[in-house]
């Protein structure tokens, strides 16, 4: 698909629900007794993909209507060994995520997906589930999938420090601490998103999350009971972050952005979009299902190039390639640092937006895992590059963006894996005034 420059953006962009959240309910569900209710989930094949999974072990997982789902768990430890291999497609959350879920129940599965999800590192997140007592059998060193998993009979509660910053492994291992016995001690010491710690409190777990240092210790009790609940997912700021960066760097436009999840290890994009000069208003401040949520008003700026310390990392991890756009955009460097986390992503993006950057027009460099981007301003970015994806959403609809706003069309080489995150991306970008070609 080719995006050639654009009329000025306008109209309202109601982006879908958050794919985090819309995945842990799920999985959350599937483990409690009794039923959960979502409401604005997410309906991308990721999120389809692991309610399928789910089905697999036990659980019933049904949709009732746009958005509203219902899921009738088994009970923590009751989940049941599969016959056949469990594909994830492209979802490397998802995936992850339930390895956690199943590790500490003495049951057998085989995970594996697609091309892309088969080349993610898995023993980053199987490896610290051996402390509970699992074992796998992967490919390679990385422990590729496909991946066989076995889940301990037994397990006993952990005392573990992650030094990787990484949302997936740290829920990872609560999912797992839910079926072991005893008070699990799981120490990050980067603070991560707490999706996984507000859901397992609103699914009745017994947590609690104390201040260490720079992060925090988070005490779970096993042999957990779960009840069902009611989840009214928030809409994804990841997803918002297409037509948010579009409207900044399009001429003329203002969009408004409803109900965006504002939760504050989510909004590392806004922090930084805003020290670069962004026009970008917050209205109706809300909480909604224990999240804070908010409209964003985005109007056309004139960017500035910053530098985003490795501490926010964390914070906006999936918005690195969106923001390289914006700060392709902006005058002066924009320099990122201690994005080593982009490496193990659906592509090694950091090299995937080095090397689209660079097709269309725009300096860059690397050193070690720190990016530097030479802004060319507002008008001043060449386009007229072919973008090699590597089936990767978020490079697909990053560089679709800077097409809209640079001086020769974007192309992007295959957006098939679009609808993994943001199956009505085309038809939102479309309504807000994006010109795209086949």
């Amino acid at each position: 698909m080719r995006a050639r420059r654009a009329a000025p953006l306008k109209g309202t962009a109601t982006i879908p629900g958050d794919k985090s959240i819309s995945q842990r309910a799920l999985i959350l569900g599937a483990l409690a007794t009794g039923e959960t209710r979502v409401s604005g989930l997410l309906e991308s094949e990721d999120v389809k993909n692991t309610g399928q999974a789910l089905t697999g072990f036990g659980a019933q997982v049904a949709r009732t209507g746009p958005g509203t789902w219902r899921v009738r768990g088994t009970g923590v430890g009751n989940w049941h060994t599969l016959a056949a291999p469990l594909d994830f497609g492209n979802s490397g959350t998802g995936s992850r995520l339930v390895m956690g879920a199943m590790a500490t129940t003495p049951i057998t599965a085989v995970f594996t997906g697609d091309a892309s999800l088969r080349s993610r590192p898995m023993a980053r997140v199987v490896d610290p589930l051996k402390a509970f007592g699992v074992t796998y059998e992967g490919q390679g060193a990385k422990a590729l999938m496909p991946l066989t998993l076995h889940g301990a009979a037994n397990a006993r509660a952990i005392t573990t420090t992650i030094t990787t910053a990484s949302a997936q492994v740290k829920s990872a291992l609560l999912l797992a601490a839910l079926n072991a016995e005893g008070v699990s001690r799981i120490t990050q010491t980067t603070l991560t998103r707490d999706h996984s710690e507000k859901m397992l409190k609103a699914f009745g777990a017994q947590i609690a999350v104390t201040p260490e240092g720079t992060g925090e210790t988070i005490a779970l009790t096993g042999r957990a009971r779960l009840a069902g609940t009611e989840v009214e997912v928030p809409r994804d700021p990841s997803s918002a972050a297409f037509p948010l960066v579009a409207a900044l760097i399009v001429p003329g436009s203002q969009i408004v952005l409803p109900a965006i999840l504002l939760n504050p290890r989510r909004t590392g994009l806004l922090d930084t979009l805003l020290e670069m000069g962004a026009k970008i208003g917050i209205e109706n401040r809300r909480t909604s299902g224990g999240e804070e949520i908010g409209d964003l008003v985005v109007s056309h700026s004139e960017l500035r190039g910053v530098t985003v310390p490795a501490a926010r990392a964390p914070s906006m991890i999936d918005e690195y390639p969106v923001l390289s756009v914006a700060a392709a955009f902006a005058k002066g460097k924009t320099t990122m640092l201690g994005l080593e986390e982009l490496r193990v992503k659906e592509s090694d993006r950091l090299a995937a937006v080095a090397r689209g950057l660079e097709v269309n027009g725009v300096s860059i460099a690397i050193e070690g895992d720190d990016l530097m981007v030479e802004g060319m301003g507002p008008d001043g970015v060449p386009g007229g590059g072919t973008v090699t994806t590597h089936m990767d959403h978020r490079i697909a609809m990053s560089f679709l963006t800077m097409g809209m706003a640079s001086q020769k069309p974007v192309t992007a080489d295959d957006i098939t894996m679009i609808a993994t995150s943001f199956p009505e991306y085309q038809g939102l970008m479309t309504a807000l005034g994006a010109a795209f070609e086949a």
